[in-house]
């Protein structure tokens, strides 16, 4: 099996819907991708290729944190689907890996995920709320996670994360 990861392009909108659709039990996750293509939050944006079919899709977009530096970079990671027939083969896991690498190199100092605690901590994710960051949704500590992407990252802030706006429709 050969995967591709590679940045979206207007042809893979329609499939990256799809996708979504798919992945998970409501559009809200489709709905909120197509929003945020549109809004001007500049966003990185993968699709996974195997065979040269569309079969995944990871989006990360930038967050605030509270009471930090203006220049302070973090992304946010969500959503990322994989369809149905395609799970469990490390094409989720690729995403994640090639998406932060994308991350770094595009001046991000850090991701935060709010996710399965079993599965992001293989890629260095940790709880936020151990360096005194927390996210603006009242979840249990151990699916809200960050990870530095250059040394040091944010660690030497403390405060609230606030994904997008548009988020707040989920």
């Amino acid at each position: 099996m050969k995967i591709e990861i590679r940045p979206e392009t207007k042809k893979d909108i329609a499939k990256v819907r799809k996708i979504n659709t798919a992945a998970f039990e409501t559009e809200a996750e489709a709905n909120i991708v197509d929003a945020l293509r549109k809004s001007t939050t500049p966003v990185i944006s993968l699709v996974a290729e195997v065979n040269g079919k569309v079969v995944g899709h990871i989006l990360f977009s930038p967050v605030t944190l509270s009471a930090n530096e203006p220049d302070v970079k973090i992304a946010g990671l969500a959503p990322m689907a994989v369809l149905p027939e395609f799970q469990n083969q490390g094409i989720g896991s690729d995403m994640v890996k090639q998406g932060l690498k994308r991350c770094a190199a595009n001046g991000y100092e850090a991701a935060v995920v709010l996710g399965h605690p079993d599965f992001y901590p293989r890629f260095g994710f940790e709880p936020a709320a151990r360096f005194g960051i927390k996210c603006e949704y009242d979840v249990p500590d151990e699916v809200f996670m960050i990870k530095a992407l250059k040394k040091g990252g944010p660690f030497g802030y403390k405060g609230t994360v606030r994904y997008h706006r548009l988020f707040r429709n989920l």
